[in-house]
């Protein structure tokens, strides 16, 4: 046992002690704790003295629940510190430009969440992981989820029954709410030869009647369907297909798509690279004729079909597209003056090299990983490009998740 004073938060959250360094989870900076060591973490004993940013976390499950790791820090130092890990990452590739204010998502409004299913004999068990852990921890509250999610949580465990009627399957649900009820695809689920029994199938759909789900579908593929999960993007509505990417919180999207947008102004062609369902595509197509490109075809599919609901808009050209293996050539660009792109966590590097060696003039890039965006980000303005300004978004209310996007001009 050891007596550590916290230095900083590091990029997962924990208090960090430079001396070591020793990892410390649930402290802040400036606290004195007595800590458990095991290598270099150590296990939050006792607090000694308190940092006056230590606040009452308002989850009964903080602390045992690995989803938030910041529940316990007041909401300006909270938010600093979020900025400033968008900060450092652009240190590391020698970047500077404007951080403008935090977006900070308000809690209770997740409407997508990934829900692990465990049985037992105490019944299913719903919940999270506990941090650094496989062990599950049923859930019953979840102050960062839209309330009308968390409300189903009973009814979603009772759906998660039949799919563990095999001993090795570990269901995760994905949930969405949508603008038709909830969407649930499930993944994890080990079947016999034949597949999931009959019966299970028939359980399956009874509990998903009788908790009014829109859709249930066992990875991608439908098991019970009462209504199309559907959701407004811009002025289209698009009819969600199964598992497809939505980002996690609607004021975050509102506030990403709108700083794009803004970005895209006086735009005469634009390419919305890695454009799933058409988040920002929409939104684009008000401005100017748009390429939209994305790998994941079903989810393009659902965009084209969404097009002809929503009169009005510039032309847009739709296309499934692998942009690692297929990025969209510099040649392809040469009549694009605006990319607006929205990679994965593994970034675009591929495709960031196009750019940079095309003519383009602006690029607004939306990331959920501040390293790879600055990575990337490297290439652009080694080309000429120049940062401009950099939103921090809090999307993910009180985990160590940080997302942003970026303006580069030339």
């Amino acid at each position: 046992m050891r007596e550590v004073i916290i230095d900083a938060v590091g990029a997962q959250g924990d208090g960090i002690v430079r001396e070591g360094p020793v990892f410390v989870p649930l402290t802040l900076p400036g606290e004195r704790v007595r800590v458990k060591m095991d290598g270099s973490r150590g296990e939050l004993l006792e607090i000694l003295d308190a940092s006056p940013d230590r606040v009452t976390p308002t989850c009964r499950h903080f602390g045992e629940c690995g989803g938030c790791t910041s529940q316990h820090w007041a909401q300006q130092p909270y938010l600093d510190w979020k900025s400033e890990l968008v900060r450092v990452q652009l240190s590391h590739e020698g970047l500077e430009t404007e951080i403008l204010p935090i977006f900070a998502a308000p809690p209770a409004s997740r409407r997508r969440v990934a829900l692990h299913a465990r049985g037992g004999k105490g019944g299913v068990r719903l919940g999270f992981k506990e941090r650094r852990s496989w062990n599950l921890v049923k859930i019953e509250e979840c102050p960062v989820t839209d309330p009308r999610l968390v409300a189903a949580f009973p009814a979603l465990a009772r759906l998660a029954q039949p799919f563990l009627e095999h001993p090795k399957s570990a269901p995760t649900l994905h949930v969405t709410l949508t603008a038709t009820g909830l969407d649930i695809d499930i993944t994890g689920v080990e079947a016999k030869s034949g597949g999931l029994s009959a019966d299970a199938r028939m359980v399956a759909a009874m509990a998903a009647s009788d908790g009014d789900f829109a859709r249930v579908t066992l990875a991608g593929e439908v098991v019970y369907m009462a209504r199309q999960p559907l959701v407004k993007l811009g002025p289209a509505v698009v009819a969600l297909s199964p598992g497809s990417f939505l980002q996690a919180v609607p004021q975050a999207e509102k506030a990403m798509v709108a700083f794009a947008v803004e970005a895209a102004q006086g735009a005469t062609r634009i390419a919305d690279l890695y454009c799933g369902a058409g988040t920002f595509t929409f939104r684009l197509a008000e401005i100017a004729a748009v390429y939209a490109a994305d790998s994941a075809a079903l989810a393009v599919a659902a965009l084209k079909s969404a097009i002809g609901g929503a009169p009005g808009l510039k032309p847009i050209t739709a296309e499934a597209r692998d942009l690692v293996r297929r990025p969209m050539l510099t040649m392809e660009l040469a009549k694009t003056d605006v990319v607006v792109i929205d990679p994965p966590r593994a970034g675009a590097y591929e495709q960031t090299v196009e750019i940079a060696n095309s003519k383009v003039a602006k690029v607004v890039s939306v990331s959920c990983n501040p390293a790879t965006f600055a990575r990337d980000a490297r290439l652009l303005v080694d080309a000429g490009f120049t940062l401009e300004k950099v939103l921090p978004v809090d999307q993910f209310v009180w985990s160590p998740h940080i997302e942003l996007v970026g303006v580069f001009t030339r």
